[in-house]
């Protein structure tokens, strides 16, 4: 395992990089504090140390970073200054996330798809909850029960690797995402889903809008091929179990805003990860 500091510096370089890239947006503000003493890059790279310290939250991730190597970060602003420039640069944190290489290799024309649900509360909570109800938060049943918030869609490589991903509400049927993650993909492709993701009119939906042929487990007759069906698509699981790992289903944010952006910080890092730029 890397030492803070190494980790610190191959994150820093990777996020420096890639905004000195995009001159267009890392220049985004338009005030008297349009050059800030702490960097756009210095604050993201700091909530991204969030999954090499396994902190549920991006307080103790900041209180962490501050402790270990204070000499890193000199000009470091306040948690409060620090979580809401983080916030403000949502945009640029997707633009990091879509600039994470893919390897060729992994774009095969294959993929698989699924939903995670991530519930705000606990159920003892269920009959009186009503954090980000304004802002689609609904209540959603899996396998395993009720749950209360939003569900994460994601579409991943054969391999696992993260490509993109969707937030709904939890009462949102799992086709509702697929039309959004289906876009993604470039070309004719094949994809791999749960059972949420059936029915003939939905599969021919996508394939003549988007191209992508939809596959699930009631789409295929023989024990076989749904065994390897089944196997193939254990990948996806697996993803979502890193993320799992990464506290993304505990969630502690009070807008939409703020918890897909914290989202998308976890994701990040699991695909850095999966590229190879940090170790896991």
């Amino acid at each position: 395992m890397l030492s803070i500091k190494d980790h610190l510096t191959i994150l820093y370089y990777f996020v420096d990089t890639e905004l000195h890239q995009r001159p267009n947006k890392a220049h985004w503000r338009r005030s008297n504090h349009s050059q800030p003493k702490l960097t756009d890059a210095e604050v993201i790279t700091i909530a991204l140390m969030q999954g090499y310290f396994q902190t549920p939250t991006l307080k103790r991730t900041y209180e962490l970073v501050r402790a270990n190597d204070p000499r890193a970060f000199p000009r470091l602003c306040s948690y409060k200054q620090w979580v809401a420039r983080l916030h403000a640069l949502a945009p640029l944190i997707g633009e990091l996330f879509t600039a994470v290489p893919v390897a060729l290799a992994e774009l095969d024309d294959l993929y698989l798809m699924d939903s995670q649900p991530i519930p705000l509360c606990h159920p003892v909570r269920h009959g009186r909850v009503r954090l980000l109800r304004e802002e689609g938060a609904y209540f959603g049943k899996t396998k395993k029960g009720w749950f209360f918030g939003f569900k994460l869609h994601a579409l991943v490589t054969s391999t696992g690797q993260l490509l993109c991903a969707v937030l709904t509400p939890g009462n949102w049927d799992d086709r509702e995402g697929a039309r959004a993650l289906a876009q993604f993909p470039d070309g004719e492709g094949l994809c791999l889903a749960d059972w949420g993701y059936s029915g003939a009119e939905f599969s021919a939906e996508l394939w003549a809008e988007d191209e992508l042929l939809v596959i699930t487990r009631a789409d295929i007759a023989d024990r076989h091929q749904r065994a390897l069906h089944s196997s193939v698509r254990e990948r996806i699981e697996t993803t979502f179990s890193q993320l799992w790992t990464r506290f993304v289903t505990r969630s502690y944010a009070r807008s939409w805003h703020g918890l897909w952006n914290t989202l998308k910080l976890k994701m990040l890092e699991l695909k850095l990860c999966h590229a190879g730029i940090i170790s896991a």
